[in-house]
């Protein structure tokens, strides 16, 4: 298979990954675990090249975060999927038809396979963003087509070159390109497609998709908030909130983008962000553990939101080390703080995914959750404090795709619980059994038993007075 196959073989290519699934019938557990493993084998095979391209395409990503994130986070997801799959797998009896089931009537469900799953990832987590969904797809016996981001271009080379090592075309290919071809990709008609990217392209992902009536997974992220409780340790939400937001130089989808913290608390939640933030870099434009903005428009972007909220008044706080010539060659941000700026700023209204950060006060933490409970649901939310109750009612009153308590970003880390949006963040999830769920078809199957008492019964035409009168009972009954 060549390393780029064009839009116009998209159509051939799911049509033999079709055919072959048909041909297969069942998938067995063997063959899923075996399909598991080969990925998993090429990525530790390859996860020194993965990690330099990764680096490449970011203009020095540090191979170590690349090694974390992307290599060691989708094996996470491929190992847990490939040692619980045989328990996911068997059918599930359910109750039958009453009062059939006293005559043997049975019923259970069955999942089997959809078929041929299209999973289209980003750059800013070029391997994890196809290879954790990919794997609750072989879990659940599926065939797949991935389509890297054209943003990490060097990733998704290398992925298109490795793949055909481990699996024929008719198992799992890679299609690489640019918006075209990902246009392309979202109009197939996949059993199911599955999309990570901005709530604006996942609009017309779904809309494509609705086409052929492919089912999606979309994962798209949003403003993840931070709830610094009254009674939270400020020093410690500084800190991991400082962590959370360096990872990846906030280009994460579950990146933290406002904290809201109680007024009185503000400055030393300020000043304590920029303590452990510059603990974290003391230098920036030579600093190697510094991740690059991926590219200039990017760069340029959140460059744009942090000017348009100080031109508007917002007071601006920069954590680490001011930034330069060198540094803005390399790409290399410092965090800026946006402390409460106007509603209509570009950084108040769109998600930051970079080195920036929005901090709001508030008097009652009520009306925080009244101004998050206004706006879309986001991929995440997080609550620091030490207060059960207050915890619990942030909880209850707020709906996200997941949440960490104490910490930022690692509820996505739990392999066996799912990771999904909710509205505009997102629909569907992948992870853990949920997962599996996700890419099976749940078919329910009923067998009816050796006797049939309808007729003895009076249940068949011509109706009799005694079956009207006990289906008269049922109702009222």
């Amino acid at each position: 298979m060549s390393d780029t196959l064009a839009a116009p073989s998209l159509p051939l290519l799911l049509a033999r990954q079709q055919a072959a699934f048909r041909a297969e019938g069942p998938v067995s557990a063997a063959t899923r675990r075996d399909r598991l493993q080969r990925v998993i084998d090429m990525l530790v095979k390859h996860n020194d090249a993965f990690c330099q391209a990764m680096g490449d395409d970011f203009g020095g990503r540090p191979a170590v975060f690349s090694m974390m994130n992307d290599v060691a986070g989708s094996l996470g997801s491929l190992k847990h999927a490939r040692d619980h799959l045989e328990a996911w797998m068997p059918d599930q009896t359910r109750p039958s038809v009453a009062p059939f089931d006293n005559f043997g009537a049975t019923a259970w469900v069955k999942y089997q396979p959809k078929g041929v799953v299209g999973i289209i990832g980003t750059w800013n987590a070029p391997l994890f963003t196809l290879l954790s969904p990919l794997a609750s797809v072989f879990a659940a016996g599926n065939r797949a087509v991935l389509k890297p981001s054209e943003i990490a271009p060097r990733t998704a080379e290398l992925l298109a070159r490795v793949v055909p090592e481990f699996f024929q075309p008719e198992e799992l290919a890679v299609v690489t390109g640019g918006p075209e071809v990902a246009s392309e990709f979202s109009r197939q008609a996949w059993n199911h497609l599955v999309f990570t990217g901005s709530t604006r392209v996942g609009k017309l992902i779904m809309k494509a998709a609705a086409e052929n009536l492919v089912p999606v997974t979309l994962e798209l992220g949003g403003k993840s908030p931070v709830l610094v409780g009254s009674g939270a340790d400020i020093a410690n939400a500084a800190e991991r909130i400082a962590v959370g937001k360096s990872a990846n130089s906030g280009q994460l989808c579950v990146s933290p983008d406002v904290v809201w913290v109680h007024e009185s608390q503000a400055e030393a939640l300020l000043a304590s962000l920029q303590s452990h933030y510059s603990g974290l870099f003391p230098s920036l434009a030579d600093n190697a553990d510094v991740v690059p903005v991926v590219n200039a428009q990017h760069f340029a972007r959140v460059e744009s939101y942090v000017a348009d909220a100080g031109a508007r008044g917002a007071r601006v706080v920069i954590a680490g080390d001011w930034p330069d010539a060198a540094s803005v060659s390399t790409r290399r941000m410092p965090l800026r703080i946006v402390v409460n700026p106007a509603p209509e700023s570009e950084i108040a209204r769109n998600e930051i995914f970079g080195p920036a950060l929005v901090l709001r006060t508030y008097t009652d933490i009520a009306q925080a959750v009244d101004e998050l409970n206004a706006g879309e649901r986001p991929l995440a939310l997080y609550y620091f404090g030490t207060d059960a109750t207050e915890q619990a009612w942030v909880l209850n009153h707020t709906l996200s795709g997941g949440v960490s308590i104490n910490d930022v970003t690692m509820h996505p880390a739990l392999h066996d619980a799912p990771f999904g949006g909710v509205g505009a963040s997102g629909m569907g999830h992948y992870h853990g059994h949920e997962g599996f769920l996700e890419f099976s078809h749940a078919r329910s199957v009923y067998s009816a038993g050796a006797h049939d008492p309808r007729r003895e019964w009076g249940m068949l035409p011509p109706y009799n007075e005694n079956f009207v009168q006990m289906i008269r009972g049922v109702v009222t009954g």
